[in-house]
């Protein structure tokens, strides 16, 4: 890999993780990386709530839960290398009633077998210590949990490139992807580029970047829009640092949770509703292709299916602050809809094959002169340089196979 010449299409935190850790990898490498926006991490980046994920909730053995557990311990070091605002404040994980408790329990010993350390479970009295305002009946203590200032890792990130020689072109969508021998030349709406070898990172758009590439899309991005409130000034008391529910097993998403943010300010949500666009960040945000991509997948109405309710609740609850607070007030009782003003939203790149199945784990996939990130939702942010590190190896090992 050494002196060829590598093109990254995608300007997110994995991205420009993945070139720096191949620069890292490989000094000789000619980097260049290629963003459609006029500026990085404008997308799932730049719109996610800031937390350090520590790998609790993932499958021991998965890719995901490996990365998960070395990159918070990568980002947490490079934060506090290039003084990057950042905090490992802890999290409470809440059974809301005595049914969650045998899965909080279960949640813990999940955690434990990824490596994670110090967790603790807590009684009601325990928990009210750490967080005065929470309801449930019990919780988990995971003290390595925190939240971070992303955008300033990037803007970190695309100094340390530039200070290698690597280039960050903006406003450079990619328009076709031509093979020439065993390389290729990118055609952008900043001109051409040529690779010896190819890395695709373009988040919610990868399935289509692979297909430029010659792939067949085995699975398919459908965009889930999660939408948050802020808690209003004089009632950011109730919460502390962090309070998430115990993840329901028959449903795919997480569930909402408060989040204390790293410039202060409280978040609650997200939700997860179908997004009309790929970057559909409002109700009214619409794209044509984009819906008729998602539609027209088998996988996607294999998926409803599945999940009808789920779905039919996740959409009544986007148009309700009242639902939206009874959910949220499973944590913290206190919390009233008077309590919630409209905050931010962001756009899950999730993967969905062709049975309807959430991609769960992080989908690398390798060619001789190309390798395609498939899949990397949650936590991606913050196992972006472990995502990095895994990339830089693989793209070494296909490209000398």
């Amino acid at each position: 890999m050494n002196s060829r010449k590598v093109v990254i299409v995608g300007g997110g935190i994995v991205g420009l993780a993945t070139a720096y850790r191949l620069g890292e990898r490989f000094p000789g490498a000619v980097i260049t990386l290629l963003e459609k926006e006029s500026a990085v991490g404008r997308h799932q980046t730049g719109h996610n709530s800031g937390v350090l994920h520590c790998g609790l909730y993932y499958k021991p053995g998965t890719v995901k839960a490996r990365l998960a557990v070395a990159g918070i311990r990568q980002m947490v070091a490079f934060c506090q290398e290039n003084g990057i605002p950042h905090e490992i404040c802890g999290k409470l994980v809440v059974a809301a009633d005595e049914r969650e408790v045998g899965r909080l329990e279960a949640l813990k010993d999940r955690g434990a077998a990824n490596g994670l350390e110090g967790l603790r479970r807590l009684r009601r009295e325990e928990m009210r210590e750490i967080e005065p305002h929470v309801g449930g009946v019990a919780a988990l203590r995971v003290p390595q949990e925190g939240i971070v200032d992303y955008a300033k890792v990037c803007e970190t990130l695309v100094g340390k490139l530039a200070g290698r020689g690597s280039r960050v072109v903006t406003s450079a969508r990619v328009m076709r992807l031509r093979k020439t021998g065993a390389g290729w030349v990118a055609e952008t709406a900043a001109g051409e580029f040529a690779a010896d070898f190819l890395i695709n990172c373009a988040g919610l758009h990868c399935d289509r970047v692979s297909q430029l590439a010659g792939e067949r899309r085995e699975v398919r991005i459908v965009p889930f829009r999660g939408e948050y409130y802020q808690i209003r000034s004089e009632r950011r008391q109730l919460v502390r640092n962090l309070i998430y529910p115990v993840p329901d097993p028959q449903f795919p998403f997480l569930g909402v949770h408060f989040t204390r943010l790293i410039h202060g300010g409280i978040e609650a949500g997200p939700n997860a509703v179908l997004a009309f666009a790929r970057e559909g960040y409002r109700k009214t945000d619409f794209n044509a292709r984009d819906l008729f991509d998602a539609l027209s997948y088998g996988g996607f109405w294999r998926f409803l299916r599945r999940y009808p309710s789920m779905c039919w609740y996740e959409l009544r609850r986007s148009f309700s602050r009242e639902l939206f607070c009874r959910s949220l007030a499973r944590l913290v009782p206190e919390i009233q809809p008077g309590d919630l003003a409209a905050g931010g939203s962001g756009v899950r790149a999730q993967a969905i094959s062709r049975e309807g199945d959430l991609v769960q784990d992080f989908r690398l996939v390798a060619r001789p002169n190309a390798l395609h990130v498939l899949n990397a939702p949650s936590p991606a942010a913050t196992a972006s340089l472990a995502i990095g590190s895994e990339i830089a190896a693989m793209a070494g090992e296909a490209a000398s196979a």
